[in-house]
């Protein structure tokens, strides 16, 4: 099977997710949200929109046999003890599968919504096929009714191959130079998509007959000119550190999720920076999609040593303590910067331990 198929299989998967994320979002009940054992929230379009999209591959991809990695698994769902929610979700998948003329007639049970959210319980790895699905990026944005996204992408022999993106409260007008991503009512939804050596696009996620338009990442070649992107989370000082080495001027641009990805990838911004204050593992379905769209876009996705995301370990990234996202021309910069930066993190550290010591 073609990568055009695939690709196609990917995005009617990945629309049908945002609609039914869309639904939920319109009347959000207390009883659609609660914390996984990890206290990370979780929502009924979480596990709605994984249903959703391992149905739509297993159906529009009939000969192909599916692997997929995902973040939920019933397991989770089932500590929750209520039919009442199992049975929500049951209805959100059918209503929204129904959606589609395709699907209109499928019958649907609850076991079987169980088991295709079951189904993304593959490891992944190096080799054959493997399809990466984030089914809500940004829960708590999604909740707060602010950005979120929907990520889907294949990795054949460990690499990323194509990637399928929906970011429901993105306007589809750039916004660069506006230093902000607040969705306004009108114009809002964008299907970002792309597949290696083919360039990366965006239509409309509510006209998917409208026509694709190709995406770049911005041209500008001054620091002092650029913008950066991070999630919200506690404050991480060395973010600020390699900005001001790169001379950059602005605030950082906060944003929920792979949508940043998606926004670096048509210009809306040159940086997207991903440290953390302690070492910890990152999930494939985190950067999949996103990596790839800006790659295609002209950009560079690696680690802090500038060395490309390693997908082909499993669920989680082989990479060195920090993720970087720009832009071709502000590459070098930012890695001296990055290294600058860790290097006097480190010698602060061991300062801070000799003084503890005496």
């Amino acid at each position: 099977m073609s990568y055009d198929e695939m690709l196609a299989a990917a995005k009617k998967a990945v629309s049908l997710a945002a609609r039914l994320s869309n639904e939920v979002r319109k009347s959000l009940l207390v009883s659609d949200v609660w914390n996984k054992s990890d206290d990370s929230p979780v929502t009924v379009a979480d596990y709605g929109s994984q249903a959703v999209v391992s149905l739509v591959l297993e159906r529009e991809l009939k000969n192909e046999p599916i692997s997929l990695v995902a973040e939920e698994d019933s397991a989770e769902l089932r500590k929750v003890a209520a039919e009442a929610v199992l049975a929500r979700i049951t209805e959100l998948v059918k209503d929204t599968l129904a959606t589609d003329e395709s699907y209109a007639a499928s019958p649907l049970s609850s076991d079987d919504v169980l088991k295709a959210i079951d189904s993304g319980k593959s490891e992944g790895g190096p080799k054959g096929r493997h399809w990466v699905l984030d089914p809500i990026g940004g829960t708590r944005g999604f909740i707060r009714g602010e950005q979120y996204a929907i990520g889907l992408a294949l990795l054949v022999e460990g690499k990323v191959v194509l990637g399928v993106m929906a970011c429901p409260k993105l306007p589809l007008a750039s916004t660069a130079g506006s230093n902000t991503h607040k969705s306004s009512p009108e114009k809002v939804g964008c299907l970002f998509f792309g597949a290696v050596g083919t360039g990366a696009y965006v239509q409309s996620l509510n006209a998917l007959d409208s026509p694709p338009v190709k995406v770049e990442v911005s041209s500008n070649d001054d620091p002092a000119k650029a913008s950066f992107f991070e999630s919200y989370h506690t404050p991480v000082p060395i973010h600020n550190t390699i900005a001001k080495k790169l001379g950059i001027k602005e605030s950082p641009i906060k944003i929920n999720s792979q949508t940043k990805y998606a926004a670096l990838s048509r210009g809306d911004g040159e940086v997207y920076l991903r440290f953390t204050r302690k070492a910890r593992p990152e999930s494939i379905w985190n950067h999949a999609a996103g990596s790839i769209l800006v790659s295609e876009a002209g950009g560079r996705v690696t680690d802090a040593a500038g060395n490309p995301l390693d997908f082909s370990k499993g669920k989680y990234l082989d990479y060195k303590r920090g993720i970087v996202v720009t832009t071709q021309k502000l590459l070098p910069r930012l890695l001296k910067a990055v290294t600058e930066s860790l290097k006097e993190e480190e010698e602060e550290e061991k300062k801070a331990a000799s003084l503890k010591l005496h």
